[in-house]
């Protein structure tokens, strides 16, 4: 299989359909590899091909052999090869969950070629990224959700079946669509969690430090983007902080009212232009932010979604999200866990459903929607 060949239906084909079964599911291993690279490096801003991988504790690469997907965590029984420290679960767990999503996305969807199920693996792959950031750091990085947007529009110009479309155009327009209302919707949501629900305070531990830096805001067991907490102008975010240092000066006993689309701080009685104050923190047992129903990255998300399942997709993906977030908090509240509700948020919700919805909740969805289709 050379050249244009290798993407041409008729060359899948000649082999037998779940010879390409195991191809997808060794394949998804193999990018789920990749994937936990991303969940590592991404939010922390670090590059994925440089160093080559190693571990945190001890710095040692990790041999081609030890890095095998899946069976090298077996073999060293979750640990290091070199230093035995622990090498968390998560790693596995990416791998199995990508290679049995890649395996099920070509039962499906393989049976009209390889573009669709590459396509919805790309997808499926960005889902994966997007839950484990999000739970572990609380962000999306835009690399996944704009990125994503971005690829799935183009990917429904090169295959038009992501979308039930034969034709280039019908399947662009649904991708152009999908996105426009999955992030229209979510913003209108936004926008109408702000008015509801105002504002949320923090209690943090006596002594806690807030660290401000150009993007975000540091609490001790979070990390607030600005463009989450700070969206209208009237946005406030207001402490009383016993210690305040700034990069040229300190103060004692002061409140701060920080509002960054106006460009406006206020220390005490004194007033800064935010813009000059790079770098901030500050001693303080409680800090009260403006408070959303989603955060700005679950729009971004959201065009990413719609991009790739169109509006059905959307529609979808918010009734699900929403009924699973609702049956977890259920759960983990008549088990004694609520408090473990609040550490979770949307984003993994979206992302299951979303991944629900290539993996076959689309065709009974549809049929329920349009009974007639």
């Amino acid at each position: 299989m050379m050249g244009a060949d290798v993407l041409d239906a008729a060359t899948w084909t000649s082999l037998p359909f779940h010879f390409w079964t195991v191809v997808f599911g060794v394949f998804g291993a193999i990018v789920g590899s990749f994937l936990n690279v991303c969940i590592h490096r991404m939010p922390r801003g670090e590059s994925l091909v440089s160093p080559p991988s190693h571990c945190p504790r001890c710095g040692t690469a990790i041999r081609w052999y030890q890095n095998l997907p899946i069976l090298s965590w077996v073999w060293l029984r979750g640990r290091c090869g070199h230093c035995g420290e622990r090498i968390s679960a998560r790693y596995v767990m990416v791998e199995l969950l990508t290679a049995m999503t890649f395996a099920l996305l070509w039962v499906l969807h393989g049976a009209a070629g390889p573009w669709v199920p590459l396509a919805f693996c790309l997808f499926g792959a960005g889902l994966i990224v997007a839950t484990f950031v999000d739970i572990e750091h609380l962000i999306i990085p835009d690399e996944i959700t704009l990125g994503g947007a971005a690829a799935g529009i183009v990917l429904s110009v090169l295959a038009p079946g992501m979308h039930g479309e034969s034709y280039v155009w019908p399947s662009l327009k649904a991708s152009l669509i999908g996105a426009a209302i999955g992030s229209g919707l979510v913003f209108g949501i936004l926008e109408l969690g702000k008015l509801l629900l105002g504002r949320q305070r923090f209690r943090l531990p006596s002594g806690a430090r807030l660290v401000f830096t150009e993007t975000e805001i540091h609490l001790p067991d979070r990390v607030l983007p600005y463009e989450d907490v700070f969206y209208r102008v009237s946005d406030a975010l207001v402490f009383h902080a016993s210690r305040l240092e700034l990069l040229d000066r300190c103060y004692e006993n002061v409140t701060v009212r920080l509002r960054l689309r106006a460009g406006r701080m206020q220390i005490g009685e004194e007033e800064l232009d935010p813009a000059t104050v790079p770098w901030m923190e500050a001693m303080t047992d409680e800090v009260t932010v403006p408070r959303e129903a989603m955060g700005f990255g679950d729009v971004k998300f959201m065009a990413m979604i719609g991009a790739f399942t169109g509006w059905q997709g959307v529609i979808f993906a918010l009734m699900g999200s929403s009924v699973s977030a609702l049956a977890i908090s259920a759960l983990l509240t008549a088990a004694g866990k609520r408090e473990w509700s609040a550490r979770i948020p949307y984003g993994p919700y979206l992302a299951g459903s979303a991944l629900a919805w290539i993996l076959g909740a689309q065709g009974w969805f549809v049929r329920w929607m349009m009974p007639g289709v």
